[in-house]
């Protein structure tokens, strides 16, 4: 079997989902119940699978949405594990806590983990997979977890579900820090972001090809899944160059990569669905805000407009 053809699912197109729309934001307000049918309705002509980041109240919502109203869509879900560890070297400082919160913080993390668990056995047809984490490990992360807290979590979901269990990180992490959590998970999960790291839209296929595959050759015998790539659509020039985005080029580095994983069947979770205004700063132009290819208000972006006419 060609060694990057391994999957630990079948090959449709996927896209990560997180429906928090103005004046929402995770643990404050969820989108309705409503607002997530809707949500399906416009992203079922186009993907089977949706990546959700945590088991919380919009992750039952959707589940329960799809299984309602008999939507064709299978789910990854993750748990967040949020800090357990200080992490001096986040570059926005937002990586140190007090040693009491991190205490709380590992209640809290066993708790997700159980959430997850659950989710996953209740939701058994619905969900294919699940993730133990999301760039937890990486050296920027402002939510540190040892990796060999990561291969607990790992274990322990195994032990307790039947769907194939994975942890979304960096791809840099996977080169050597993750191997010993490579040994126990069924299938790597990387994220490429050629866009942060100050490529220009004509380098930016060859540069998602080259992490992927740097991962992949490591690992050839666990199917290597991509769980986020993308383009930003606006910047205020925080990390990201406000010349090097537009829906334009969000455009191309779309086309260009579906048309890469189809021909080689890398399930690949595009960032992502919706804008989302609630993330980063307060600068309307933060490019945190701008992944979408649909805005915050729904209206599709170049790329829905060009998809909806070609189906």
């Amino acid at each position: 079997m060609n060694e990057h053809k391994l999957r630990p699912f079948p090959y449709e197109r996927a896209i990560c989902y997180s429906g928090f729309r103005q004046g929402q934001q995770p643990g404050i307000r969820y989108p309705s119940y409503e607002e997530v049918v809707e949500d399906l309705h416009l992203l079922s002509p186009h993907w089977k699978y949706l990546r959700l980041y945590d088991c919380d109240p919009h992750a039952e919502t959707v589940l329960a949405a799809i299984k309602n109203e008999k939507f064709d869509f299978k789910i990854m879900l993750g748990a967040y594990i949020v800090a357990e560890m200080n992490n001096y070297n986040c570059p926005w400082g937002g990586g140190t806590y007090s040693e009491e919160q991190l205490k709380l913080n590992k209640t809290f993390n066993e708790k997700r983990i159980h959430k997850l668990i659950a989710l996953a056995n209740t939701y058994e047809e619905i969900i294919v997979a699940t993730s133990a984490g999301n760039e937890a490990c990486v050296d920027w992360t402002d939510h540190y977890v040892s990796v060999g807290r990561v291969i607990e979590f790992v274990e322990l979901i195994k032990s307790k579900t039947n769907q194939p269990v994975t942890f979304c990180e960096n791809y840099v992490p996977w080169l050597n820090k993750l191997k010993p959590l490579a040994e126990v998970i069924d299938f790597i999960s990387i994220h490429t972001y050629p866009v942060w790291e100050y490529k220009q839209i004509d380098e930016a296929l060859d540069y998602t090809k080259d992490n992927y595959y740097a991962v992949a050759n490591i690992y050839p015998n666990k199917a290597t899944v991509i769980t986020e790539a993308g383009w930003a659509t606006n910047s205020n020039g925080r990390g990201i160059n406000p010349e090097n985005v537009s829906q334009e080029m969000q455009k191309v580095y779309f086309d260009h990569l579906m048309k890469w994983t189809d021909e080689e069947q890398i399930i690949t979770f595009f960032f992502e669905a919706f804008d989302e205004p609630w993330k980063g700063s307060d600068s309307p132009l933060e490019p945190e805000k701008h992944w979408g290819l649909f805005k915050e208000n729904r209206s599709p972006k170049l790329v829905m407009q060009r998809l909806e006419f070609s189906q």
